[in-house]
């Protein structure tokens, strides 16, 4: 990458007083190193450099950067009121409503800033109300930086399955009551409550992991997590941060009819703006100190004006029929895997195309893609190469394996052809270079 010098020099500045010169550790990819703005699909480095923005801070915009709607209704309200931390305001009851109408588990709701906090919250919750203390997860879900479930996501062959915390600090004992299952594979689910009968107070997963790509749930494997959670008397808890408002109004839950009986979300649906919520079943919520429960609910900054306002106009416009978000993002993310597919086809290249909606990857291997077990086939190291090099021809998506890529009301055809070119180009010239692992030996 030439012509960063501007973005380099700032970030070295970045780096003396800021460790990694980076305010969370993913965001440290090399070039283009910092940003001078963001609008609609494209992002603009600190050298004056365009790129088609399909990273979309991990997901968390929806309708493009710098929405009008969304900063006009932010706006309105810092002008009237900015924080109390007492009692309610019309703004935390209206977006309150909005949930519950939308998400089909959401009878009751509350408000928090982000998606790890709400995963905290609900782990809590479940633990206080079923008095049991494991956790079941899958191997690849992340469910942020809380710490009884902060291990086993992108493990090494080595550790998959086995002890894979996140990071060093956490105790043993936090993660030990964390038990790690295979995703689509309901039969280590059932191994797992037969090793700890009447002990696990929750089972949580992503839908579709999108942490690891974009692996698709069967709809037998959802249908069975609800009933063994259902008769073992454990809850069931859809992570949706990421899926949530993305691939529809109400969730994958929506789309896939199994109902769980907590739901986590944020990300996308402040548009940028610091905003998540867990959604529940009153019965369940009711046990929360708000409502004279035993598990306690606090944070300063839920339900702040300017969280509910974003909230409230983003959801408002994914609700818009004219608008028809999901109607855009579906076709233009069909347009992109349907690409994706013909252009490693015409390569010989092999690779899964997958995805939901607005979500798109191209996992480098051979064969069926059901569980992390299959992605240990991943070309991990051409997947990073791809992603470095589209950067460098100016679509930027995230240098690192299996990390999945967004599309937003923002993107236009034009804005996927161009792409779909770009891929063409540096795929060709990967597969000539025998730059793919299941390549080398064939050209």
């Amino acid at each position: 990458m030439t012509h960063t010098l501007n973005s380099r020099a700032l970030a070295e500045e970045a780096e003396r007083i800021i460790p990694g010169g980076v305010n969370s550790a993913t965001r440290r990819i090399g070039a283009p190193w910092a940003w001078r703005s963001a609008h609609g699909a494209t992002i603009t480095d600190l050298d004056g450099r365009d790129y088609i923005d399909y990273h979309a801070a991990f997901g968390a915009i929806l309708l493009g950067h710098v929405d009008e709607r969304v900063n006009a209704a932010v706006t309105a309200a810092i002008q009237d009121i900015d924080l109390v931390g007492l009692g309610t305001t019309e703004l935390e009851v209206e977006a309150a409503r909005l949930v519950t109408e939308s998400i089909p588990s959401a009878e009751v709701v509350i408000s928090t800033m982000s998606g790890s906090e709400s995963v905290f919250q609900a782990i809590r919750l479940a633990r206080g109300v079923t008095g049991r203390s494991y956790i079941v997860k899958f191997q690849g879900c992340f469910h942020g930086s809380y710490d009884a479930i902060a291990r086993n996501v992108i493990s090494t062959p080595e550790t998959a399955w086995g002890m894979d915390p996140n990071s060093a600090g956490i105790l043993p004992d936090a993660l030990e009551h964390t038990l790690v299952a295979e995703f689509n594979d309901l039969a280590s689910v059932e191994a797992l409550f037969a090793e700890h009968p009447g002990e696990i107070a929750a089972v949580i997963l992503e839908p579709v992991p999108h942490n690891v790509g974009a692996l698709l749930p069967e709809q037998a494997f959802l249908e069975g997590l609800r009933e063994l959670t259902r008769r073992t008397g454990s809850v069931l808890i859809f992570d949706e941060v990421i899926t949530g408002f993305r691939h529809a109004l109400g969730g994958y839950q929506e789309l896939c009819g199994v109902t769980p009986d907590l739901t986590t979300f944020g990300k996308s649906m402040g548009n940028g703006y610091p905003v998540a919520g867990l959604a529940g079943s009153a019965e369940l919520m009711s046990s929360f100190s708000s409502s004279g429960g035993p598990v306690m609910l606090a944070g300063t900054f839920n339900g702040n004006s300017m969280s509910m306002a974003a909230a409230i106009a983003t959801i408002s416009v994914l609700r818009d029929p004219e608008v028809d978000f999901y109607g855009h993002v579906r076709r233009l993310g069909d347009r992109m895997r349907d690409g994706l597919r013909r252009i490693t086809r015409d390569h010989s290249i092999p690779a899964v195309i997958t995805g939901v909606g607005s979500v798109f990857i191209a996992y480098f291997l051979e064969g069926e893609v059901r569980g992390y077990r299959d992605l240990l086939r991943n070309d991990d190291e051409a997947y990073a190469t791809f992603h470095r090099r589209m950067i460098d021809k100016g679509s930027f998506m995230y240098p690192m394996s299996l990390k999945r890529n967004h599309i937003s009301l923002a993107h236009t055809e034009a804005d996927i052809d161009r792409t779909l070119q770009q891929a063409d180009e540096v795929l060709g010239e990967m597969a000539r270079n025998g730059e793919f692992a299941l390549l080398r030996g064939r050209v």
